[in-house]
């Protein structure tokens, strides 16, 4: 069992509420009056642009867009979509946030098997792809911010979203690469069904971060 705090959110969360939240938890985590925190959410219609986001990614604002601290740049969220914020103190597990970021994309590999879904990463690119090597599609996005040492943000799975409106954005930045879903590829479209597999994995995700602190301290 773990100890870092596993919430789900029911319905639709607003993003700047959402954003608020998670940056308090994370100054209380820094200040020792919180636990570590998975959350997820799903939110409604909207881009997000990271810190490299180029006004040019932007075609049609058909949704609200928002300025985000993350990294990275124009991302689409919505219905259907598995949003997972992560909210870890790598203080205390490992003071890599790259090693972090190919965590958190093993993380979700490792989950998206367990739903019989093979995926894979792109070498240069951030994220999770399925598909073949030779046209990969994006199946999860992650942008993530460090603030003293407290992870923010984190990764977005498409479960069953509408896939149209990505065509909004050029996502990440990458107008030769496709976006898909696990619904889009013929598998379970429930947000329950990725969220048991998370869950499931969550141990092996925190137990390679531990492994990174270990080193360290070695």
């Amino acid at each position: 069992m773990t100890d870092v705090e596993w919430r789900v959110e029911p319905g639709l969360t607003d993003y700047l509420p959402a954003v608020a939240f998670m940056e308090a938890r994370a100054a209380a985590i820094r200040a020792g009056e919180a636990g570590e925190l998975i959350w997820l959410v799903e939110h409604p219609p909207l881009y997000t642009a990271g810190t490299s986001a180029r006004p040019a990614d932007l075609i049609d604002a058909r949704f609200p867009v928002f300025a985000t601290g993350r990294g990275g740049k124009y991302t689409y969220h919505g219905p259907g979509q598995r949003v997972i914020y992560v909210l870890l103190d790598l203080d205390r597990r490992g003071r890599d946030v790259r090693y972090f970021v190919a965590a958190l994309e093993t993380w979700i590999i490792s989950a998206l098997a367990r739903l019989e879904l093979a995926a894979f990463v792109v070498p240069g690119r951030v994220g999770v792809w399925t598909g073949s090597a030779a046209d990969p599609a994006k199946i999860a996005a992650i942008g993530v911010r460090v603030r003293r040492w407290v992870t923010l943000h984190g990764a977005a799975v498409n479960v069953a979203p509408d896939l149209a409106h990505f065509e909004g954005i050029i996502p990440c930045g990458l107008a030769d690469a496709r976006v898909t879903s696990i619904a889009a590829l013929g598998g379970l479209t429930t947000l329950a069904a990725c969220d048991a597999a998370l869950a499931v994995e969550l141990d092996g995700f925190l137990a390679t971060l531990d492994n990174l602190a270990t080193i360290n301290v070695a």
